[in-house]
């Protein structure tokens, strides 16, 4: 991945369209001249071209526009659901329209290397797309659904490196430069595979559950069934800059995820994460080693031509070069963390070999050869994908624009120069002599996707597998220009051993500090960071302040030492309140001055957890021992989290350590004013729904089963039951006007007649006195209207509508103004419906930037 300056605004590139289904704003790019003269020179030469014709063929390809792209999210059920409905609904207008200006008009198409082609590739021109309904319908179905995480908007060789991996159910997964986060949503969605058919299947063994489908009966229940059928494994989603990793949280918090965790790590220096200790070896720590590990790193980004359309005028070969040593040592630092038969996916958008194919064999040469790290061949992954192998020779262009052949080459440049090596470069970046251990490594094993193959971008990619331990080598020392200094004035040598000096540390689990920057950082318009090609800033430096404080992180087992218990020192707060065993009291204070909450559980036998098991009857199989809050008290005021096992021990176990969360939990309860005593002041959140619906009782749920019953709560908020107005709920009205006040659960279950409404649903729902409304994110309610009804129109407020007409009774008479207030204080809970539509709550501390409103408010 590229650098970037980030500017806000969602990832999308030059030729997106803006959030919303507005007009896009006009921007002229006829003064770039897509030419590079240091650049085609270059790649003409590096690049081993078939013929003539394939030359021409890339260049050519470079130059026009990258097509939209986008991949349907979530469930593999799920997301063929909503897959049928782009298929059913809006292909056929599509395809329908005629051609205009003698372009013909094609409808998106399934990327076809994609598993379950639920990935698609759309290049019509933006003229077309504005001219003809069909694609503003379309456009707008896109735009919806993307809101709500169904589909996420991104460039097709970006969703290459996550198929790669080979990640399974249980499996613990590193994202090292994870932001804006489009990858790390393919990495989580594989994590949770098959968790929803596990938990069905537990549940119908434990007599509670509808019997499976058909395409359940033969799900395995020996695959990660340590917890019920719910998910044990990971994700850690990491990124070097504080906004861009909140960034990750808005990305990944669609997913609904209590498996996530996102952290604000330099990732060449990326901490130790501690475990509790193995009962039978307590005298020793435990330290996390992932599984999967992907790295991909910042870069020059010259793959993304065809979006970033300022790289043709701003492109020099000193961008690649660099940022190459950053890139070995984040591959270095991945191999570390990395369990022995595990794999790191490394790639880049870049086509330069100093960022790939040199990178790649730095690091296994420092990290003890072929004995230790192998690369692993991919050629029968993806069949349908083309590529060219990696290669084993190539060149590399200095500063100046001269290209070197050889480390050789450039030696012998030095001996006539008076010792004066070219600009930047270094051994490190070229192919290594037959004398090295390292001359065979089969790097044709490596990946190179180029834009002339299938229309895409440019990508690089690489697959490799830890066999044994080892300790990394100590980074060589680079052997470039005289005039080489750091950023803060140090000579070569005092940098080089600074930074050997806080590698050995990172290996050790110690804190480290700050790097010396490494290369210029370029500069990139960041027009729509959520679907813009994965082009990132550099990160050589680790944030202001990020030397922590606290005691100091273990070694992970690479090292084979265990470094002795620092002792803790407790602060006086934190001894008041000893049953909330995770952060320390005390806010985590970032580089631009802000604050993160810590993480602080509640013990099961806590009393508010006590009466939201006591109110929704919840089974005592559910863990109670997985709830925790985001302030300094530990008590609950806004909001109650929910984490899986591994997250609460990750979490417990590095308070005080250095490790800076940033976000980790599903939010499983919101606090409301309740109408009575005997109410239940904690409603179920909707992204918590999936997780805890299998095990509330009978005596808080209510079953759909009729298309329009449901189309009328969607549509309209509050509808009554006062008098009679229940039968106007048809198969739920009677079960609405028996149940209890408080939040209930939706059950919405299809007969399956309608194959746009055949997706089973569960939803909080919320009973008031003499309404019912369903609490849903606005946008959420929008996509379901559009989706299973191709309705658009407004949500119908029915208490805004009566507040208003008695608003305006009362202004017209004000005699009768006392009598009004009156009969809104009688119906109490309405009341309050009104007050929490119109109104937003405070900010809620616990949750950061969060603004949380009531269950009544459509920004729930």
């Amino acid at each position: 991945m590229g650098r970037k300056k980030f500017r806000g605004g969602r990832k999308g590139g030059f030729n997106r369209a803006p959030r919303g289904d507005g007009p896009a704003p006009y921007r002229s790019y006829q003064e770039i001249v897509k030419e590079n003269a240091n650049l085609e020179s270059f790649y003409n030469s590096a690049l081993p071209f078939d013929s003539d014709e394939e030359k021409s063929e890339f260049w050519e390809a470079l130059k026009r526009e990258l097509p939209n792209s986008f991949r349907f999210c979530g469930s593999k059920g799920h997301a063929l659901a909503v897959k049928r409905l782009l298929e059913t609904r809006y292909v056929p207008d599509i395809v329908n329209i005629e051609r205009y200006d003698g372009e013909p008009v094609q409808a998106p198409q399934p990327v076809p290397w994609y598993p379950d082609q639920l990935a698609y590739s759309m290049n019509t021109p933006k003229h077309v797309i504005r001219k003809f309904p069909p694609f503003a319908a379309f456009q707008k179905f896109l735009v919806s659904e993307t809101s709500v995480g169904n589909i996420s908007r991104q460039e097709v060789v970006s969703m290459i490196p996550p198929l790669l991996m080979d990640v399974e159910p249980g499996m613990s997964v590193l994202d090292l430069c994870a932001a804006p986060g489009s990858k790390a949503a393919q990495l989580l969605e594989m994590v949770h595979t098959g968790e929803e058919a596990r938990i069905r299947k537990f549940m119908q063994s434990f007599g509670e559950g509808k019997p499976q489908a058909a395409d359940e009966e033969d799900v395995d229940l020996s695959v990660d069934a340590g917890d019920d059928g719910r998910t044990t494994g990971l994700l850690i989603a990491n990124d070097a800059d504080y906004k861009r990793s909140h960034m990750l949280v808005h990305q990944l918090k669609r997913l609904s995820s209590p498996n996530l965790l996102v952290t604000n790590h330099d990732a060449t220096l990326y901490p130790a994460i501690k475990l509790p200790r193995d009962p039978e070896h307590p005298d020793k720590g435990q330290y996390l080693r992932f599984d999967r590990i992907l790295a991909d790193v910042p870069c020059s980004g010259d793959g993304t031509l065809r979006k970033n359309i300022n790289l043709w005028k701003d492109w020099q070969p000193g961008n690649a070069l660099g940022l190459h040593i950053t890139q070995v040592r984040i591959l270095v630092r991945a191999l570390q963390m990395l369990k022995v038969g595990g794999r790191v996916v490394y790639s880049t958008c870049s086509m330069n070999p100093v960022e790939n194919e040199a990178v790649v064999l730095s690091a296994i040469e420092r990290c003890g050869g072929p004995e230790k790290i192998g690369i692993i061949d991919c050629k029968d992954r993806l069949p349908l994908l083309k590529r060219k192998p990696g290669m084993h020779q190539w060149q590399i262009m200095d500063k100046s624009g001269r290209i070197w052949s050889s480390w050789e080459e450039v030696q012998q440049h030095a001996l006539t120069h008076d010792g004066h090596m070219p600009g930047k470069l270094s051994e490190t970046m070229f192919a290594r002599p037959d004398t090295s251990d390292c001359s065979s490594l089969p790097l044709d094993r490596c990946m190179r996707v180029y834009a002339h193959q299938q229309d895409t971008g440019g990508f690089f990619i690489t697959v490799l597998e830890k066999k044994d331990d080892f300790k990394a080598k100590p980074e060589a020392k680079a052997r470039t220009t005289t005039e080489t200094t750091s950023t803060n004035g140090a000579e070569p040598a005092e940098v080089e051993a600074k930074i050997e000096i806080e590698e050995e540390k990172a290996a050790l689990g110690e804190p480290t500090d700050v790097l010396p920057t490494v290369g210029a950082k370029r500069t990139l318009d960041d027009a729509d960071e959520e679907t813009k090609p994965d082009i990132k800033r550099q990160r050589t430096n680790s944030l202001p302040g990020d030397k922590p404080a606290e005691a100091r992180p273990e070694a992970i087992t690479e090292t084979k030492e265990v470094l002795p218990e620092s002792k803790e020192v407790v602060d006086p707060e934190t001894k008041a309140t000893p049953t909330n065993g995770a952060q320390a009291n005390r806010r985590a204070k970032t580089s631009d001055g802000s604050n993160e909450e810590p993480f602080k559980y509640l013990p099961p036998d806590h009393a508010v957890i006590q009466d939201i098991q006591k109110f929704y009857k919840i089974s005592p199989r559910f863990p109670a021992n997985r709830f925790m809050v985001r302030n300094a008290t530990g008590e609950p005021a806004k909001a109650i989290y929910y984490t899986s096992a591994l997250l609460r021990d990750i979490l417990v176990e590095n308070e005080g350590r250095g490790v800076k969360f940033v976000h980790g939990g599903v939010k499983m309860f919101m606090k409301q004013d309740a109408p009575s005593a005997e109410v239940c002041r904690w409603r179920i959140q909707s992204e918590g729904m999936p997780i805890i619906e299998g095990y509330v009782g009978p005596e808080r749920t209510v079953r759909l089963t009729n298309k329009e019953t449901f189309h009328k709560l969607l549509k309209e908020m509050f509808p009554k039951f006062i008098d009679d107005d229940w039968k106007k709920l048809n198969e739920i009205g009677e079960r609405a006007k028996e149940i209890g006040m408080g939040c209930c659960l939706l059950y919405v279950e299809p007969d399956g007649s309608d194959p746009d409404f055949s997706e089973r649903m569960v939803l909080p729902l919320w009973k008031s006195f003499h309404s019912l409304n369903l609490m849903l994110p606005k946008e959420d309610r929008a996509a379901m209207l559009l989706r299973l009804f191709n309705d658009t129109s407004p949500v119908i407020n029915q208490t805004l509508k009566e507040s208003a007409k008695k608003e305006s009774e009362a202004n017209a008479e004000p005699e009768v103004k006392d009598e009004t207030m009156s009969d809104v204080a009688v119906i109490g809970g309405d009341a309050i419906e009104q007050a929490e539509t119109t109104e937003q709550l405070p900010n809620e501390a616990e949750d950061g930037n969060n603004i949380e409103a009531g269950p009544n408010s459509a920004t729930d």
